[in-house]
């Protein structure tokens, strides 16, 4: 049994198509993460997902039954915004239990389920302040915290992490990584951004303008890219991209290679002045032109290369990607 089918679904507003023809599935324990640039579909496809949008066309399956006119109440799911949307007058404990009280759950099943949420979350010793008094992390978590404790069929979680600064989207980010092994629990998680979609997910949507571009694990996508622009959104720093004459005359295809494929070698055949280098320590990156064309070479460890340096580049020629118009 699956936990989440999408058929041919579409969604439109007015004349504009912004869903076109999704056909997804995703198993029970999964976490499968919908990724792509702004304006790609990616948050209006979770809102068809939770009942908060109405597909215009299509079939939305949870646990194989239909929900395309189930309210988003009935549907088990709990949502996960971006904005942490807690009731400032409640308490944590409060915030996490309301939804339950709401539900006629019984006062013990909640206290349980709350306090259990709360050892997940480490909220033990937050569950009697306000959400003024938390910091931004901590909300996040409380907000987490509401939808574990409904013990939902699918959590939706429509970019959590965007309002945190970089330090805590990557602690969150593992709590929410350690959160699906415990709880092995279903999860579709949005975010634009592809370092997220890497770490966490057990599979990838790529999405553009509505359409999916490919499924697959991570790792998968990134040594096997459907296609160019696959390739170029998942990658930090990106694929680079040379047309394949500068290789072979007459080859009117596109190469792409990886930053950590490209590796300074006085007989490369790629010729490259160097425009700027990134020291990150551990990592040096260099941005250079081959001809008129910029690639970013990542190398292990700490190089002394300058600006207008000339270098030669060489690459591992299995690891090339070749792309048609």
């Amino acid at each position: 049994m699956s936990a989440l089918t999408l058929k041919n679904v579409f969604k439109t507003f007015g004349t504009t198509e912004v869903l076109r023809d999704i056909s997804i599935e995703v198993e029970k324990g999964e976490f499968v993460v919908f990724v792509g640039p702004s304006g790609c579909g990616k948050s209006t496809l979770l809102r068809v997902i939770a009942g908060l949008e109405d597909a215009s066309a299509g079939e939305v399956y949870i646990d194989d039954n239909l929900v395309n006119s189930v309210p988003p109440s009935k549907r088990g799911i709990a949502m996960v915004f971006q904005s942490y949307a807690l009731y400032p007058h409640l308490n944590v404990a409060n915030n996490m239990s309301l939804a339950l009280k709401q539900e006629g759950v019984s006062k013990a099943e909640i206290a349980e389920r709350v306090q259990e949420a709360s050892r997940m979350l480490q909220l033990d010793d937050y569950l009697k302040r306000y959400p003024s008094e938390l910091s931004g992390g901590q909300r996040q978590r409380v907000a987490i915290g509401r939808a574990v404790v409904r013990q939902p069929k699918l959590f939706l979680l429509d970019e959590p992490l965007s309002n945190l600064d970089a330090a805590l989207r990557v602690s969150t980010r593992l709590e929410i990584a350690n959160l699906h092994k415990q709880l092995d629990a279903t999860m579709i998680y949005v975010t634009h951004d592809q370092t997220e979609a890497m770490t966490l997910a057990d599979k990838i949507v790529v999405l553009r303008d509505g359409r999916v571009e490919q499924v697959g694990s991570p790792m998968e996508l990134y040594n096997k890219p459907a296609n160019k622009f696959v390739a170029g959104f998942l990658g930090s720093p990106a694929m680079n991209f040379l047309p394949a004459s500068l290789l072979e005359a007459g080859d009117t295809r596109t190469i792409g290679i990886r930053p950590e494929d490209l590796y300074l070698a006085d007989d490369g055949p790629l010729a490259a002045t160097v425009q700027h280098v990134e020291h990150l320590g551990g990592d040096t990156n260099v941005i250079a032109f081959v001809g008129e064309h910029q690639v970013t070479v990542r190398l292990f460890g700490q190089h002394d290369i300058r600006p207008r340096q000339a270098l030669k580049l060489g690459f591992d020629a299995q690891k090339r990607h070749y792309f048609d118009a």
